[in-house]
């Protein structure tokens, strides 16, 4: 069985507004997959940031993952409200995070996944539940490594993110730092 990734919309943001979302593609290299709250999340987050609309056009995620069976909906509104802070009176605040950690910990096909998320907390969260977690740092990494962007260019990357307000928990310090 494949393992499956997981982006959140935290990090197809930070691959949208530098325009790379080609790199990101060949990052995940069939792997992406998402849910429906984060696709959703994507689409609202694409006026702000037009090259999102191209990860769905591209199909490099696949179809969105719905949650349907009436437990998983219980359990990701219960992870939603207790563990990320989501209010009733804003019912899709922090659904994509609870959906990927439910299908992550709950699906027997997606045990084996990783999710990719720059929000501290949420990482902090699926790590304690035994969630394999990255985030954009080590996908630049990555793209390094296999070559596809050199580490002074990942480097670049990197930086440009973070100086157009989206949030990274990490940025390397030097292009080698994407080496390792």
């Amino acid at each position: 069985m494949r393992i499956c990734w997981f982006p959140d919309n935290t990090v197809l943001c930070n691959f949208a507004v530098v325009d790379r979302v080609p790199l990101l593609e060949k990052v995940l290299d069939g792997r992406g997959r998402w849910t429906e709250a984060v696709a959703h999340e994507a689409r609202q987050s694409a006026q702000h940031i037009p090259r999102l609309q191209d990860i769905e056009a591209r199909g490099m995620l696949g179809e969105p993952i719905a949650v349907t069976d009436v437990e998983e909906i219980v359990a990701v509104d219960r992870v939603r409200r207790a563990v990320f802070g989501g209010a009733a009176s804003m019912p899709t605040r922090h659904l994509g995070e609870a959906e990927t950690c439910v299908l992550i910990t709950g699906r027997p096909e997606y045990r084996d996944s990783v999710w990719i998320t720059d929000d501290r907390p949420a990482g902090s969260y699926a790590r304690r539940r035994g969630i394999t977690t990255r985030e954009t740092f080590h996908l630049m990494s990555e793209a390094v490594v296999d070559g596809l962007v050199s580490a002074a260019d990942g480097h670049e990357l990197l930086h440009r993110i973070g100086k157009s307000g989206r949030h990274l928990h990490r940025v390397s310090r030097h292009p080698d730092d994407l080496l390792r």
